[in-house]
């Protein structure tokens, strides 16, 4: 037996063990498709081509071609041994290569991206970029999203002008940042619909908790009318609704929120109350100004003639506006110098008439007028001499108040 034949037993042998020591399925390599969406590392990278090492029988390239389509920004933070999603264009080429795209793999990020959020469900933020009649169009980077009208939170519902061309009714919206949800996604149909409703229920929540927590009573803030209701109106704090009752819109009495505001009126609302175990606030409007009682003797005096309304009629007199939230009565024995047996022989509800303040009762919230009087002859006569002498009083002020214009002044020696 020679050397030889000793040695080739040997090393088959030695062949043998080597192959053993291969894990299983060493050989078995990914099946690839045209189309297929494949993570790598890169291996190389060079101004014709980029290596990708993506787990297959031989390395894929990206030629220099989809080098020059690609967005410079994203060739700069490539780097060897970085990953990267790559779309398989070519299983192989003349070379035996895999030809893959990192432009179109670009795009299945941003699917891929959309998926989680409709699978977390979490807010994200987009900017509208596009407009069309049934909503508004809203990018993920690559991908298209689409807001229907219908996920549009009130806050642009309400400020939609009829008389705008139906095409055109959400050209304002472009360039404005929205809170947004992922609500459906098909690759397929390259469909994704986004959702300001449903993100801003979510932010609303946390937002209402914040208020609540931080709101005080006497606090002043500001807010939207919302909407609208009978009993009152709601206002949009900023993620929380605030309620002003009816009776909490003006001083004087209301009938509908709708004579005092409207939907989309910005307001400076006073806060009454904050409930946090029913999560409710409540609103004030006409706490901004003075109670009318409170300051009726900076505006009206007794003895002073006023124009007035009469806004109801009653066995015992007229009751009569004087301005918002204080109304006074001229008694029955006040409407004429003989006997009146009902006020309608005199005013009817509506009449504007000229009356004379004869008593003013702020604690009481009263103020007595008199029809008769606004013409007596006593009272004219007052009248007239009140005007001559504040003419008088202006005119022979006027000569002192020109010499003291034209005085020198005198600047006091120091002692």
């Amino acid at each position: 037996m020679n050397d030889l034949d000793v040695l080739q037993p040997a090393q088959a042998a030695e062949d043998v063990n080597s192959m053993d020591a291969l894990p299983p399925g060493a050989f078995d390599f990914p099946q690839l498709r045209a189309g297929d969406i494949v993570d790598g590392h890169i291996v190389s990278i060079s101004p014709s081509e980029i290596l990708v090492d993506i787990g297959y029988k031989s390395d894929a390239v990206v030629d220099n071609r989809e080098l020059d389509r690609l967005d410079p920004e994203f060739l700069r933070e490539l780097s060897v041994g970085g990953p990267v999603v790559a779309y398989v264009i070519h299983t192989e080429d003349r070379d035996g290569n895999v030809v893959i795209s990192l432009s179109r793999a670009q795009q299945e990020q941003d699917w891929r991206q959309a998926d989680e959020l409709l699978q977390s469900q979490d807010v994200f933020e987009g900017v509208v970029t596009g407009y069309n009649r049934g909503g508004v169009i809203v990018r993920m980077g690559r991908v298209r999203g689409f807001v229907p009208a219908s996920q549009l939170s009130n806050r642009w519902q309400m400020q939609q002008d009829a008389s705008v061309d139906p095409e055109e009714r959400w050209a304002k919206l472009t360039g404005q940042t929205m809170q947004l949800k992922v609500v459906e996604l098909d690759r397929r149909r390259n469909r994704l619909i986004l959702s300001e409703r449903a993100a801003m229920r979510d932010w609303r929540k946390d937002q209402k908790e914040r208020l609540l927590s931080e709101l005080n009573k006497g606090d002043t803030v500001n807010g939207i009318i919302t909407s609208i209701a009978q009993f009152g109106a709601f206002v949009d704090l900023g993620g929380a609704d605030g309620l002003i009752h009816l009776s909490e819109l003006a001083w004087h009495r209301v009938e509908h929120p709708s004579e005092v505001v409207h939907v989309g009126q910005k307001v400076q609302v006073y806060v009454l109350n904050v409930d946090e175990v029913r999560k409710r606030i409540a609103l004030s409007l006409r706490k901004m100004t003075p109670e009318p009682w409170s300051v009726i003797h900076d505006t009206y005096t007794v003895g002073q003639v006023i124009t007035v309304t009469i806004t109801k009629l009653t066995n015992f007199g007229a009751f009569a506006k004087i301005d918002e939230g204080i109304e006074g009565l001229i008694h029955i024995s006040e409407l004429a110098d003989y006997r009146v047996n009902h006020p309608k022989e005199i005013v009817q509800e509506g009449d504007e008439v000229q009356v004379r303040i004869i008593r003013i009762d702020p604690q009481r919230r009263r103020v007595g007028l008199s029809l008769r009087q606004a013409t007596e002859d006593a009272y004219v006569e007052v009248d007239w001499r009140q005007e001559v002498e504040d003419t008088k009083s202006e005119t022979e002020d006027e000569p002192a108040n020109e010499q003291m214009r034209a005085a020198p002044e005198v600047i006091p020696e120091m002692a």
